[in-house]
């Protein structure tokens, strides 16, 4: 059986990334792709609060490249799109009643924004992130980047949810892409009482037994310092698994496998 791993908002900081797939066998000391038999899902958030999302996000491009077809995968968080819409946009006012100065610049920059990330970031990076997904299904887990139910809003199934994700990012629109931005940047759909309904809801839509998400970051959720994380977090009845380790934080990057049945 091809085992199945995920790991989520490296932040800037691909050297993790590497100490976090060699200690999984996923990578050789080099960083290279060493296992020819297992999957790897990156649920997004390359970019921001660390020094080199440019350099994640090339490290795992080569990834992609090296491995056999299908053997890593990328999807989108919010800090793609912040990234892309920082890029695409800049200063450039966000329409929207009452408020003056919604911007994806001023957003980028209270969240972490590097400059060296939009220096080297390229037409060709463009071009590919654009192509990827927001959700996919892999041994029976729904992977998706933030926490969030409103991923439905784009559809009914995973298929439509991506198809129509992919034309908004394909938009000139910035309002569209502000949506977008704002749908992934929500949280914490799966905590509280309601929490484990709400999960039960999307995976009997959507597909899977149990979510995986990154987005909100597993040392906050269990209120400890990212530096003590050893983990992720398995909740909402057992429906939900958080993996953020919060790298840029002091937190590990947690290369997690995932249980099969």
């Amino acid at each position: 059986m091809t085992r199945v791993f995920a790991v989520s908002d490296i932040h800037g900081h691909p050297e993790k990334l590497k100490e976090s797939l060699l200690a999984a066998g996923l990578a050789d000391a080099e960083g290279n792709w060493s296992d020819t038999d297992a999957r790897l899902w990156v649920l997004g958030d390359f970019f921001d609060r660390g020094p080199d999302g440019i350099g994640a996000l090339r490290y795992v491009r080569g990834l992609v490249d090296q491995a056999p077809a299908g053997a890593v995968n990328v999807l989108l968080g919010n800090h793609e799109i912040l990234a892309l819409g920082m890029r695409k946009f800049g200063d450039t006012f966000v329409p929207h009643e009452g408020i003056t100065s919604r911007s994806f610049e001023r957003s980028w920059a209270l969240n972490g924004g590097q400059d060296r990330d939009q220096e080297l970031f390229t037409d060709d990076d463009v071009a590919w992130l654009l192509e990827q997904p927001l959700l996919a299904l892999d041994a029976d887990h729904l992977l998706m980047h933030s926490d969030t139910a409103e991923y439905v809003d784009w559809g009914d199934t995973l298929d439509q949810i991506n198809t129509r994700a992919r034309a908004d990012l394909h938009s000139d629109d910035i309002v569209v892409w502000w949506e977008i931005w704002r749908r992934l940047t929500s949280r914490y759909a799966f905590r509280g009482e309601s929490g484990p309904e709400v999960a039960r809801i999307m995976l009997q839509a959507l597909g899977g037994r149990r979510i995986v998400h990154g987005h909100s970051i597993v040392a906050d959720m269990l209120h400890i310092s990212p530096e003590f994380l050893t983990g992720p977090h398995l909740y909402a009845d057992g429906l939900v698994l958080g993996i953020d380790g919060g790298a840029f934080d002091g937190g590990p990057c947690l290369v997690v496998e995932l249980e099969q049945s």
